[in-house]
Protein backbone atom coordinates (compact mmCIF):
# COMPACT_ATOMS: atom_id res chain seq x y z
CA UNK A 1 0.00 0.00 0.00
CA UNK A 2 1.21 3.72 -1.02
CA UNK A 3 0.26 7.03 -1.23
CA UNK A 4 0.08 8.40 -4.58
CA UNK A 5 -0.95 11.53 -4.28
CA UNK A 6 -2.34 14.06 -1.53
CA UNK A 7 -5.07 16.86 -2.35
CA UNK A 8 -6.69 19.99 -0.78
CA UNK A 9 -8.99 22.29 -1.32
CA UNK A 10 -11.02 24.91 0.04
CA UNK A 11 -14.06 26.40 -1.46
CA UNK A 12 -15.40 29.80 -0.48
CA UNK A 13 -18.95 29.66 -0.28
CA UNK A 14 -19.79 33.40 -0.94
CA UNK A 15 -17.27 33.48 -4.18
CA UNK A 16 -18.59 30.26 -5.60
CA UNK A 17 -22.00 31.72 -4.90
CA UNK A 18 -21.41 34.45 -6.80
CA UNK A 19 -19.92 32.53 -9.70
CA UNK A 20 -23.06 30.65 -10.01
CA UNK A 21 -25.32 33.55 -9.95
CA UNK A 22 -23.59 35.12 -12.69
CA UNK A 23 -23.26 31.72 -14.57
CA UNK A 24 -26.00 29.49 -13.45
CA UNK A 25 -24.86 26.99 -16.29
CA UNK A 26 -21.79 26.32 -14.92
CA UNK A 27 -23.41 23.71 -12.57
CA UNK A 28 -24.10 21.88 -15.51
CA UNK A 29 -20.32 22.39 -16.69
CA UNK A 30 -19.35 20.47 -13.31
CA UNK A 31 -21.60 18.68 -12.18
CA UNK A 32 -23.35 15.48 -13.59
CA UNK A 33 -27.25 15.52 -13.05
CA UNK A 34 -26.32 12.61 -10.27
CA UNK A 35 -24.09 15.09 -8.41
CA UNK A 36 -26.37 17.56 -8.57
CA UNK A 37 -29.65 15.56 -6.40
CA UNK A 38 -29.83 14.21 -3.49
CA UNK A 39 -30.64 10.63 -3.00
CA UNK A 40 -34.36 11.60 -3.21
CA UNK A 41 -33.63 13.50 -5.98
CA UNK A 42 -34.27 16.93 -4.56
CA UNK A 43 -31.86 19.42 -5.46
CA UNK A 44 -28.72 20.02 -3.85
CA UNK A 45 -28.22 23.39 -1.65
CA UNK A 46 -25.68 25.24 -3.06
CA UNK A 47 -23.08 24.23 0.31
CA UNK A 48 -23.45 20.70 -0.90
CA UNK A 49 -22.34 21.47 -4.59
CA UNK A 50 -19.43 23.78 -3.05
CA UNK A 51 -18.13 20.87 -1.33
CA UNK A 52 -18.35 18.33 -4.36
CA UNK A 53 -16.57 20.88 -6.56
CA UNK A 54 -13.74 20.97 -3.52
CA UNK A 55 -13.59 17.11 -4.16
CA UNK A 56 -13.31 17.38 -7.75
CA UNK A 57 -10.54 19.95 -7.26
CA UNK A 58 -8.43 18.21 -4.78
CA UNK A 59 -8.48 14.79 -6.94
CA UNK A 60 -6.75 16.79 -9.55
CA UNK A 61 -4.33 17.86 -7.19
CA UNK A 62 -3.71 14.54 -5.63
CA UNK A 63 -2.99 13.58 -9.14
CA UNK A 64 -0.68 16.12 -9.78
CA UNK A 65 -2.90 18.52 -11.74
CA UNK A 66 -2.45 17.28 -15.17
CA UNK A 67 -4.35 19.02 -18.24
CA UNK A 68 -7.05 17.70 -20.10
CA UNK A 69 -9.28 15.73 -16.95
CA UNK A 70 -12.74 16.51 -17.84
CA UNK A 71 -14.97 17.47 -14.17
CA UNK A 72 -17.62 15.23 -15.25
CA UNK A 73 -15.25 12.38 -15.45
CA UNK A 74 -14.69 12.62 -11.57
CA UNK A 75 -18.07 12.23 -9.43
CA UNK A 76 -19.02 12.50 -5.86
CA UNK A 77 -21.49 10.52 -4.46
CA UNK A 78 -24.78 11.03 -2.79
CA UNK A 79 -25.64 10.58 0.52
CA UNK A 80 -23.34 9.29 3.63
CA UNK A 81 -20.03 9.37 3.54
CA UNK A 82 -18.74 10.67 0.28
CA UNK A 83 -17.57 8.30 -2.80
CA UNK A 84 -15.06 9.48 -5.39
CA UNK A 85 -15.83 7.64 -9.36
CA UNK A 86 -13.72 8.19 -11.83
CA UNK A 87 -13.72 7.10 -15.89
CA UNK A 88 -12.87 9.07 -19.05
CA UNK A 89 -10.24 11.65 -18.48
CA UNK A 90 -9.31 11.19 -14.29
CA UNK A 91 -9.65 7.10 -15.00
CA UNK A 92 -7.16 7.12 -17.81
CA UNK A 93 -4.60 9.60 -15.25
CA UNK A 94 -5.17 7.64 -12.51
CA UNK A 95 -5.03 4.39 -13.70
CA UNK A 96 -1.11 5.24 -15.17
CA UNK A 97 -0.51 6.43 -11.51
CA UNK A 98 -1.52 2.91 -10.24
CA UNK A 99 -4.34 4.39 -8.32
CA UNK A 100 -6.42 1.54 -7.06
CA UNK A 101 -7.96 3.33 -3.83
CA UNK A 102 -9.29 6.82 -3.15
CA UNK A 103 -9.89 8.34 0.42
CA UNK A 104 -11.89 11.50 0.69
CA UNK A 105 -12.83 13.87 3.81
CA UNK A 106 -15.12 16.44 2.88
CA UNK A 107 -16.32 19.34 5.51
CA UNK A 108 -18.52 22.55 5.58
CA UNK A 109 -18.16 25.38 8.36
CA UNK A 110 -19.00 29.05 7.71
CA UNK A 111 -18.17 30.32 4.72
CA UNK A 112 -16.41 27.57 3.59
CA UNK A 113 -16.31 23.91 1.88
CA UNK A 114 -13.02 21.71 2.79
CA UNK A 115 -12.07 18.70 0.89
CA UNK A 116 -9.18 16.15 1.11
CA UNK A 117 -8.43 13.46 -0.99
CA UNK A 118 -5.64 10.65 -0.79
CA UNK A 119 -4.82 8.84 -3.81
CA UNK A 120 -3.62 4.98 -3.18
CA UNK A 121 -2.24 2.39 -5.14
CA UNK A 122 -2.88 -0.96 -3.03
Amino acid sequence: MAIVGIGVDVVDLVRFSGVVDRSPGIIDRLFTKAEQTSAEGHQLPLVSLAGRFAVKEAVAKALGAPVGMQWHDCEVSNGGAPKISVHGSVAKVADAQGVTKWHVSLSHDGPVAIAYVIAEKV
